[in-house]
């Protein structure tokens, strides 16, 4: 019994033996050095230069050039720089007949421009027929506009016809208007999107109908626009809850310098709206007002029948127009309002041009053109 004890721890010392033996020959061969990197980086270790160390390639960076000054070193007053206080003014101007029809073929000599009273140099001047880019800003209040009435009849047929007469280049966008302005359609030639909007023109909301926002809203969303463009208004020129006073939308409304082409709604129902006679005279003198001193126009029809006659001096005051150009003598950067007048003179005489038709009779004429602008302030 004891013998095969011995016999058993034997053959166990010998099978841990060789067990031992295999583990030391494996842990010197080390694991295969191909598996996948961590995301762990290494410590960089110590270079030293043995003979058996590969060269290490030259680098092929160019050395960095050295600027003459630290950026802590201040801009020396020697080095040049460039301002300008230049300002170009831009005047669009219309020189029409006591039938609306534009008088074509004015030469530059013709026109003098003041600012303030004084004479200016024009620098730019050219005239031509180019397309249309207007803002037609519909009143649709309960107020007057109610469903199936005389003024919403004239109102939605007022605005139809406008779209009717544009041409096919022209651009034409929708804001119609009651407590605040809505975009029914943004600038498109597209008319299928425009009668879309019109469509919209159905049921009145609120009764209120708060011009002075509207105006302004609109000329902000429209001063990003390059090239002639225009504000149609169709409005009876009631503003009945504005944020804005009358001044402050007057003062917007000219620094904006969009021409405003007012077409004043209910003109044949005065006789009929005793009650409202004296608001309605206030609001015709406010689109007067909105129209003269932008450089456009301000209609007042009786009847639907004289619209096609309104929309075209409209669009041949917009299309045939001279653009002026000046350096204003004035080059104060202060803010304020300037105030323009264009005049046609004989050159010969310095005297006011006198105009006669094919029949060498005198022809009366109008100049249609912005009262104004306001210089820019000082950069501080």
């Amino acid at each position: 019994m004891k013998s095969q004890s011995m016999k058993y721890l034997r053959a166990v010392a010998v099978l841990s033996a060789c067990s031992l033996g295999f583990v030391l020959v494996s842990h010197a061969q080390g694991p295969n050095d191909t598996g996948s990197e961590t995301v762990a980086k290494p410590k960089n270790k110590k270079k030293t230069d043995t003979p058996d160390a590969p060269a290490q390639p030259a680098s092929t960076d160019l050395p960095k050039i050295p600027s003459q000054y630290s950026k802590k070193d201040a801009v020396p007053t020697n080095i040049p720089t460039f301002s300008t206080d230049a300002t170009t003014v831009t005047v669009d101007v219309s020189v029409l007949d006591s039938k609306g029809h534009p008088i074509p073929k004015l030469g530059k000599q013709y026109f003098r421009v003041m600012e303030d009273n004084v004479p200016q140099q024009l620098t730019g001047y050219s005239v031509g027929e180019a397309p249309m880019t207007v803002c037609m800003v519909i009143e649709f209040s309960n107020k007057f506009q109610q469903i199936y009435g005389e003024t919403w009849y004239q109102t939605i047929t007022a605005a139809y016809s406008f779209a009717q007469s544009l041409k096919p280049e022209d651009y034409l966008a929708i804001v119609a208007y009651d407590l605040k302005p809505e975009m029914l359609s943004d600038f498109t030639t597209d008319r299928s999107q425009t009668a879309e909007a019109l469509q919209r023109l159905r049921y009145p909301g609120f009764s209120e109908a708060n011009l002075y926002d509207a105006l302004t809203d609109t000329i902000d969303r429209m001063q990003a626009i390059e090239g002639r463009k225009a504000i149609l208004l169709l409005s009876s020129g009631v503003d009945t809850f504005s944020r804005q006073t009358f001044d402050q939308a007057r003062r917007a409304i000219q620094e904006g310098g969009i021409p405003i082409y007012a077409v004043g709604l209910m003109q044949s129902m005065r006789d009929r709206m005793a009650n409202e006679s004296i608001t309605l005279l206030q609001a015709d003198s406010q689109l007067k007002t909105f129209s003269t001193e932008t450089g456009g126009m301000a209609f007042f029809p009786h009847f639907i029948t004289e619209l096609p006659q309104i929309y075209g001096t409209v669009s041949q005051s917009l299309r045939s127009q001279y653009v002026l150009s000046y350096v204003p003598s004035n080059l104060t950067r202060d803010g304020k309002y300037r105030k323009i007048k264009v005049e046609l003179i004989d050159p010969e005489t310095n005297q006011p041009l006198k105009i006669t038709d094919e029949k060498q009779k005198p022809l009366k004429y109008s100049i249609v053109a912005k009262a104004g602008y306001k210089a820019p302030r000082a950069i501080e």
